[in-house]
């Protein structure tokens, strides 16, 4: 019998990416529509959604691109940005990632598809990788602790002057900035600022410190201009005031530096980036942050900190886990909710391979050869205004310095163009011979003798004195020793990333946070040079592919939401919920209502809304819900009444919080509008809504999006997040900008924007291609079925889960939206099993736990998101049914009530070396589905002793011995 031949619509369906991106095939999409009563997925849209929220209007996307028309796309696209040797400075420094590094980790999905280490007992490898960056940057600024990572040196600076604040016995609220600081850091540091009603005087702390009353100081080291000095005066001088010192400090210098600890600082900030993550026009980087140990339950961000397991073994967690600011809601004094975990991973990794030896002669490399070129530049009859530098110089040609620029530029070489008289020159690892000699090309009369780098290599003299060089031992701990070789290196990697559950090895199910695939097409552009290769502040003509994704991805932002502009600077949820909040405050100003400060926030919100209220100086008033979960409407009128002058804004998630599409969405859009208030948009659950509706024609006025969860930007283990936030046409003027690039904000109006929230321009540029070939490769029609299919999914497993746990809350039809939360209250009540029991012992059967307790305690929060096939979601509900049947036997007494399954889980290997004395099988402990003896997941340590942990606050890596 003769085959049948293919269409060509088939032949094009197996080189379709929406196939191989939406989990369940055509089949199995049938199957589950068919347990919900359904025979087509455009049958959803009726039976879930309300009518009133659904835009029938086609998107202007067009057809889906193919995987290989995007990749050749991209590369046009980076052919048109121009990588020129970087010598700006100003923070950004080419680096080179070491090879084993970028192919073991950045292009890793074990390391880039991880979630935020919350399930600590599945993330003990990721956990040891910042611990390792915590123990560096303690170790390089001297100070006691250091947290796991901030989102970049300039909100570390805002995060700091704000801890400085809650610290400092000063009466007063100003804060000298030296004027040395980079501008971006300035510009950061007044938004935050102003929004906290503080005073930010900006001086030379060294010459006029004396003349001011503040709480706090912050200082450059060294300085923007390259400039090195001692800071003990400022020190002692702020400490007589009761005022903290903050260090803005260059990670590297310190290798040769005195640390900031060294003077009496109190916090050190700054960013890690040239410890091998690529400039990638301006991000994402991990920016640190360090403190004294008195300080450090004030610190921001997370803590990775060092426990026991319930077997007495060494294990790391997220430590004082109760201060996690988004836990504090309103009271909250940071919104951090994310940090740039993949990049401090590469960053502690860049340690660890190269050494104290390796940064040293890597750091005295970019030292001497700063030496060298300025040596140089005198010789051809230049003033160099800088006397103690490390790496960054500043010299003097009067009325020439843009024409030197661009003879520069002509050599394909980028420098700071200071003012009209002044050049700064920065070097760094990836500076060689040749970039001197070119370099002193450009500064060379015609008639001048040409410098010997050689015979000035051997006389020129330090220009450090010597207090301000280092004397003591860098990283001595033995992680820094070991892993050298290349081979090591890569088995190091290896074992941690074994350690921990990522996409790559199971679903990870996590309500609120769209775990979904983040396709390797999708993320080949980062490693391409054109585009990780840039300076944030190269001129904008070598940045044309990159202002050309720019301009596409808002436009396509635009078209999926309805919204009329869109600022990409916010580089994760939480600053975009602060940013447009800040746009809604500055436009209440121009319009003449200052006095509109309150912010409606309902109870079930996102704690990070009522957090980013309160740093946006806004005063939070809770709205309460309703019996289902939906927003009161009669508590919202009443709030409304009560606050009828002075309603800012209402902050509303949308679908809510509870994983359900609330009705009235629009008629209490309608209510904040008719009392004046703007309606701002938390678009943490938009995988709800793509192609379906806009939020922007609903009546939101400002919304963010989680660009790593519904846009595919993958989580990097709590890390990189970006928030790039969409408005209407009546905010776009107040949509952020920068003090060193023009233009961020093509729509700046006369009365002014709300300032800079981010370091960089864009934010994290170097990852908007990944959502840009995202929605390139899904069109419109392969975005609503994606957005179809995780509405699907969710049903689908409440439907299966229903009769063994309550859901808690449904919407429309008894339908929930992309996720549901399932109720497991009564088990705490009636055999004191957990969710924290249910979540541990799911590591058992292979699955990283739902989101644990959020919005209510007690629950689970499951989202399956359209990337799962049905065997997979099957496969998880088998296992939670199985797991209901445990807490079952546990109420019948056949099982144990304290030394049962669920109360021991996780179970590790190290069991099978002991004698098994447990009241159930090494069947059932290990193997409880009889599915995983091919490929086990191993977890590495048993429960985790959080108590123990948190009263033996311990950051910093232990002695090699403790793991043994």
């Amino acid at each position: 019998m003769t085959e049948s031949r293919p269409s060509l619509n088939q032949l094009e369906m197996r080189g379709d990416f929406i196939q191989r991106h939406i989990g369940p095939d055509s089949q199995q999409i049938r199957e589950m529509l068919a347990e919900l009563g359904l025979t087509e997925l455009e049958q959803i849209i009726e039976r879930a959604l309300p009518e009133d929220i659904i835009d029938r209007e086609p998107l202007k996307l067009t057809e889906t691109i193919s995987e290989i028309a995007v990749i050749k796309h991209m590369r046009r696209m980076r052919e048109r940005n121009k990588v020129f040797t970087s010598m700006i400075g100003m923070g950004y420094y080419d680096t080179v990632m070491p090879a084993v590094i970028k192919r073991n980790v950045l292009e890793n999905p074990g390391w880039y598809t991880a979630y935020t280490p919350y399930q600590a007992e599945i993330s003990q490898g990721r956990l040891e990788a910042l611990l390792n960056f915590q123990q560096m940057v303690i170790d390089l600024t001297g100070l006691d602790i250091a947290n796991a990572s901030l989102l970049d040196e300039a909100t570390a600076a805002a995060e700091a002057m704000a801890m400085s604040r809650r610290l400092s016995k000063s009466p007063v609220n100003t804060i000298v900035v030296d004027c040395d600081c980079h501008p971006q850091t300035i510009a950061v540091v007044k938004t935050r600022a102003r929004s906290m009603g503080y005073e930010v005087i900006v001086a030379d702390p060294y010459r006029d410190l004396h003349r001011y009353s503040f709480f706090a100081v912050l200082v450059q080291y060294p300085g923007s201009r390259g400039e090195v000095r001692d800071l003990n005066e400022i020190v002692q001088t702020a400490h007589t005031r009761s005022a903290l010192v903050t260090v803005a400090a260059d990670l590297l210098s310190l290798v040769l530096l005195q640390p900031p600890a060294a003077f009496g600082a109190d916090i050190a900030i700054g960013n890690s980036q040239r410890f091998g993550v690529p400039m990638g026009y301006g991000g994402p980087h991990a920016a640190f942050f360090a403190t004294r140990d008195e300080y450090k339950r004030s610190m921001p961000g997370r803590l990775i900190g060092v426990s026991k397991d319930r077997h007495g073994q060494v294990a790391l967690r997220m430590a004082l886990q109760t201060r996690e600011q988004h836990i504090r809601r309103e009271k909250a004094t940071s919104n951090i909710c994310t940090a740039q975990v993949l990049l401090a991973v590469i960053a502690g990794f860049y340690a660890v391979y190269h050494g104290p030896q390796g940064l040293r002669l890597i750091a005295g490399r970019v030292h001497r050869y700063a030496q060298i070129l300025a040596a140089g530049l005198a010789q051809l009859g230049y003033e160099v205004i800088s006397k103690s530098y490390f790496d960054t110089i500043v010299v003097c040609a009067p009325n020439r310095a843009k024409r030197l620029a661009a003879q520069a530029a002509e050599a394909n070489i980028n420098l700071r163009v200071i003012d009209a008289d002044h050049l700064g020159i920065a070097l760094d690892e990836t500076t060689t011979r040749r970039t001197i000699r070119d370099l002193w090309q450009v500064f060379a009369p015609s008639s001048a003798d040409f410098p010997n780098i050689n015979r000035l290599h051997e006389t020129v003299g330090e220009c450090l004195p010597p207090s301000l060089l280092r004397s003591d031992e860098i990283l001595r701990h033995p992680v820094f020793e070991r892993y050298h070789s290349e081979t090591e290196m890569m088995r190091y990697m290896r074992k941690l990333a074994r350690r921990d559950v990522a996409l790559d090895r199971s679903m990870i199910p996590l309500g609120s946070c769209t775990m979904k695939l983040n396709a390797a097409a999708e993320m080949q552009s980062i490693s391409y040079h054109e585009f990780n290769g840039l300076h944030p502040f190269a001129p904008l003509y070598q940045t044309l592919g990159y202002q050309q994704m720019f301009a596409e991805l808002e436009d396509m932002l635009c078209d999926l939401t309805g919204f009329d502009a869109f600022s990409l600077q916010p580089n994760a949820g939480s600053q975009g919920e602060y940013t447009g909040l800040l746009v809604i405050r500055k436009y209440h100003e121009v319009s003449g209502q200052p006095q509109r400060t309150v912010c409606l926030i309902p109870a079930s919100a996102h704690g990070t809304n009522p957090a980013s209220a309160v740093m946006a100086g806004l005063e939070v008033v809770v709205v309460a819900c309703d019996e289902h979960g939906n927003v009161s409407l009669d508590d919202l009128r009443a709030k409304l009444e009560a606050h009828r002058d002075t309603v800012a804004a209402l902050m509303i998630t949308y679908p809510s919080t509870h994983g359900v599409y609330e009705q009235s969405f629009r008629e209490i859009c309608d209510l904040i509008h008719r009392h004046g208030g703007q309606v701002y948009l938390d678009g943490a659950n938009f995988n709800a809504l793509v192609g379906l509706s806009r939020p922007g024609r609903l009546g939101a006025d400002v919304a963010h999006l989680n660009l790593h969860k519904t846009f595919s930007i993958p989580h990097g283990g709590g890390g990189p997040g970006v928030g790039p936030i969409g408005v209407r046409a009546h905010l776009a003027p107040f949509l952020p900008d920068h003090p060193v690039v023009k233009g961020v904000n093509p729509a700046k109006g006369p009365a002014g924007t709300v300032g800079t929230v981010s370091a960089a321009p864009w934010g994290s540029a170097s990852i908007y291609s990944i959502s840009w070939a995202y929605i390139a490769m899904m069109g419109s029609a392969g975005l609503k079925k994606a957005t179809l299919t995780a509405i699907l999914n969710a049903n689908y497993i409440a439907k299966r889960l229903s009769p063994y746990y309550p859901v808690l809350y449904t919407g429309k039809n008894g339908w929930v939206a992309h996720e549901c939360i399932i109720d497991c209250r009564e088990f705490k009540k009636s055999v004191g099993i957990t969710v924290e029991d249910i979540a541990k012992r799911l590591i058992d059967y292979g699955f990283h736990a739902p989101t644990v307790a959020f919005p209510v305690a007690d629950t689970l929060m499951i989202e399956p998101t359209e990337s799962e096939d049905k065997a997979e979601i099957d496969r998880f509900c088998e296992a939670m049914i199985a797991i209901r049947q445990e807490i079952e036997d546990v109420a019948e007494g056949r099982a144990d009530p304290e030394n049962n399954l669920l109360r021991n889980a996780p179970h590790t290997h190290r069991l099978l070396l002991e004698e098994w004395v447990l009241p159930y099988s090494r069947q059932q402990a290990f193997f409880p589905d009889g599915r995983q003896h091919d490929d086990k997941y191993w977890p590495p340590v048993g429960r985790i002793d959080n108590v123990y942990g948190d009263r033996h606050v311990v950051c910093t890596c232990p002695p090699v011995s403790d793991y043994q």
